[in-house]
């Protein structure tokens, strides 16, 4: 099995960018076993330095193994593991849709400072050109990409190239509204506070009336789920 230092080694001799945002899923292969195990040992070190009993304390046995995980499986998943399989259909003849789909999808992503939930909701709006892909692919990848450490900034800009890769059209934007655990949860501590962004690609940056059109669609999806 090829160690953690060993896929770090390769990442650096090939020049390849490995950013806590970015998918390095091509360089760990079938070592995400080995990946769990190296972070499990080293959360153990951590919590030894936090002067945690971990193998003694009820509350705290298998928290390494635990910890290691939920990084590697679940919240940093968008890291390690390729894209699902995006299905697309063709989007032609006198029934091909030339208007505008507004998706809304749930994301949770991880603060690349703070390591703390970045949790909220995505808009995705695009005008299809010659294929559509499935509704459920475009929260779908959302959540893939939203899936490691980021800024809200930046995850705004990454789903808007995703999408626009994955569907081929550069008539695509992307608004996301969400809270921030290292804003509710250290710092400040401000429980009310949101964060929106908006990234607006082709006819939703250059056309008034397409990217108004876009604003409305998300102000009707918020007053039909009540702003859930």
């Amino acid at each position: 099995m090829t160690t953690v230092e060993e896929i770090r080694q390769e990442l650096e001799a090939k020049g390849v960018r490995y950013f806590a945002c970015d998918n390095i899923s091509d360089y760990i292969g079938y070592n995400i076993e080995t990946l769990i195990y190296e972070v499990e040992e080293a959360f153990e070190i951590v919590l030894d330095r936090l002067l945690i009993d971990w193998r003694n304390d009820p509350n705290s046995k298998g928290t390494p193994e635990r910890l290691a995980k939920m990084y590697v499986n679940e919240i940093m998943r968008g890291r390690y593991y390729p894209p699902d399989d995006i299905t697309s259909f063709p989007n032609e003849g006198e029934n091909a849709y030339t208007g505008m789909l507004v998706v809304r999808a749930e994301i949770t992503s991880l603060c690349a400072h703070h390591h703390q939930t970045i949790k909220g909701i995505a808009y995705i709006g695009i005008m299809p050109n010659h294929k559509v892909i499935g509704l459920s692919k475009y929260i779908r990848l959302a959540q893939w990409v939203a899936r490691r450490g980021t800024l809200q900034e930046e995850l705004c800009n990454m789903i808007a190239r995703a999408i626009i890769k994955a569907s081929g059209t550069e008539d695509v934007a992307v608004y996301i509204a969400a809270t921030h655990g290292c804003v509710e949860n250290r710092g400040v501590c401000a429980h009310s506070s949101l964060t929106q962004t908006t990234v607006l690609h082709g006819r939703f940056l250059e056309d008034p009336a397409v990217k108004d059109e876009f604003y409305k669609n998300i102000a009707l999806q918020e007053t039909y789920t009540g702003g859930r």
